[in-house]
């Protein structure tokens, strides 16, 4: 589905000409934040869900989803593009449960991020994987930053990192690789347990055969 707002269709054109591997998605970033540094971004992604039509707009909900910490509305999912762009809003943390955005995780996809609105509690973790069962067994905190309305950043798929807490009200814009693994980890810091995610679209082969 082609947005109607040409800024979004100028992003997706600048993305489409950049060579989106592990290596280039800094340049990925970079191209972001020249396009944020315009017109407000805000009021574009406003107009954009307004210009949807409800055909438009139901597909948009349908592909979005709920998370334990956040509501992640995929703004715009073309098949021929490397990428997908996404808004995430942040529920108020006192009806955060514990398990996605706190916990220690990494993506199944390379993205680049600004935020909209509010702030959070950003922190990067070294992981130890272990060899056998492929969970996460340990994780050491690198780097913690407070970022706030207008900071953007940078995550690779094999890099680990969670939000603990956010402030009320805030929003991201995300553009996001394709998936590049067929899982991502997380891992508690408090009971030091470790969990793979699969999604479930790539599970119906072993539903079929566990039926």
């Amino acid at each position: 589905m082609s947005s109607p707002v040409p800024a979004l269709s100028e992003l997706a054109q600048r993305m489409r000409e950049i060579d989106l591997t592990r290596r280039r998605w800094t340049a990925a970033h970079a191209g972001v934040e020249t396009w944020v540094d315009g017109p407000g971004l805000r009021s574009v992604l406003r107009r954009h869900l307004l210009d949807l039509g409800p055909a438009k707009a139901a597909a948009l909900v349908e592909r979005s989803r709920e998370t334990t910490t956040h509501f992640a509305w995929c703004l715009r999912d073309n098949p021929d593009e490397p990428f997908t762009f996404w808004l995430h809003e942040y529920k108020p943390q006192q009806d955060w449960r514990p398990g996605y955005a706190d916990s220690v995780h990494n993506h199944r996809y390379h993205f680049c991020t600004v935020i909209l609105h509010g702030g959070y509690r950003h922190e990067r973790f070294d992981a130890t994987v272990d060899p056998d069962t492929g969970l996460i067994s340990a994780a050491k905190l690198t780097h913690r930053t407070d970022c706030e309305t207008g900071a953007s950043g940078i995550m690779l798929a094999d890099q680990f990192h969670r939000i603990p807490r956010a402030v009320d009200g805030t929003m991201t814009f995300l553009v996001k690789s394709r998936p590049v693994t067929p899982w991502s980890l997380s891992y508690d810091p408090d009971t030091h347990i470790g969990h793979r995610h699969v999604p479930v679209e790539s599970r119906l082969e072993e539903l079929t055969r566990r039926i």
